[in-house]
């Protein structure tokens, strides 16, 4: 069983800033990445970040290049995402995910958290 829970969301003014956890627990034998994503209402889910892990942080989305910036505390199971700047086009569910072996030998397996509301208000 693995569970991931994200935490930070909340409702904010244009130009505020907030930090977005999510924590993975459970039988975990490695987390090879863990990322964020975002659903906006009337729109599809949009790969917002990602790191790998022993690499590379990524922040693919064209819409939030230079506001947001991705984490990670591989000790805690932890990944965060920094969005400052906030815009009311950032309205969304934020959901963390997690790439990971339950045991050695395993395939991958994909674990979603529950998603946090963000809210930027206009």
């Amino acid at each position: 069983q693995v569970q991931l829970v994200e935490s930070g969301g909340g409702l904010v003014q244009p130009g505020e800033s907030l930090r977005l956890s999510c924590a993975a627990s459970g039988s975990i034998f490695r987390i090879n990445s863990m990322g964020w994503y975002r659903q906006a209402p009337g729109k599809e889910r949009e790969l917002l970040a990602i790191s790998i892990t022993g690499g590379a942080l990524h922040v693919p989305a064209e819409s939030v290049k230079g506001r947001f910036t991705i984490s990670r505390d591989s000790a805690k199971n932890t990944v965060y995402l920094e969005m400052n700047n906030l815009k009311p086009e950032d309205t969304a569910v934020y959901y963390c995910n997690a790439d990971i072996f339950l045991y050695d030998g395993s395939p991958r397996s994909v674990h979603w958290g529950q998603g946090t509301q963000v809210t930027v208000s206009s």
